[in-house]
């Protein structure tokens, strides 16, 4: 039988300053933070520093928190998480993105190599891949960006990067398609966007 966590027993310690009534919290709200999260996620933000952005504001705001009849604890920490997710959506909107046209030769030749996915990588320097992975990849789910890191930078077999991620190979193949195909729109959106400021 588990036991219930005494919630505000457990914020009078950390309101006191006890680190391991604070560690207990965390661990205690980390599912329902995580979960939130992955909900809310902007594509330029890990999931482990949102987290951390979440308890961070938490413990800097626990002193105006107020307990009310009926609402649990829980349903203020939400809020707070998905307005720090929302926060964090609203700044990498704010951010300006790369362009299609902001793409040097190299850059653009791995691209249309991400992209179609050809038996062989271009022949220029591994600077350019590593700019254009940093520039396009980063917009891409977690998922995304390590298959096609995997397959297209780092040249491994499906076999190799199923016995790394667990995944079977049909389901590398299925997530590097698709990954493509993310990629092609993203792309599409790039120069739709030269288009329209030219």
């Amino acid at each position: 039988m588990t036991e219930t966590f005494a919630v505000q027993d457990c914020l009078s310690r950390v309101r006191s300053g006890d680190l391991a009534a604070a560690n207990s919290l965390i661990l205690h709200l980390a599912p329902l933070v995580q979960r939130l999260v992955r909900n809310h996620l902007p594509r330029r933000e890990s999931e482990e520093d949102l987290m951390q952005d979440v308890f961070l504001k938490l413990l800097q705001k626990l002193d105006s928190y107020q307990e009310r009849a009926g609402i649990p604890f829980e349903h203020w920490v939400s809020r707070l998480t998905v307005r720090t997710c929302l926060d964090a959506l609203r700044a990498e909107k704010a951010r300006p993105e790369w362009r299609f046209s902001d793409l040097n030769a190299g850059e653009a030749e791995w691209l249309d190599f991400l992209m179609k996915g050809q038996s062989t990588a271009p022949t220029r320097h591994s600077l350019e891949a590593k700019s254009v992975v940093t520039r396009l990849l980063a917009q891409l789910s977690p998922p995304d960006r390590l298959v096609l890191t995997l397959l297209d930078l780092e040249e491994r077999s499906t076999q190799e990067i199923a016995q790394i991620t667990g995944w079977t190979r049909p389901m590398v193949k299925m997530r590097a398609m698709r990954a493509r195909h993310k990629l092609r729109q993203i792309a599409r959106e790039r120069m739709k966007e030269d288009f329209t400021d030219s």
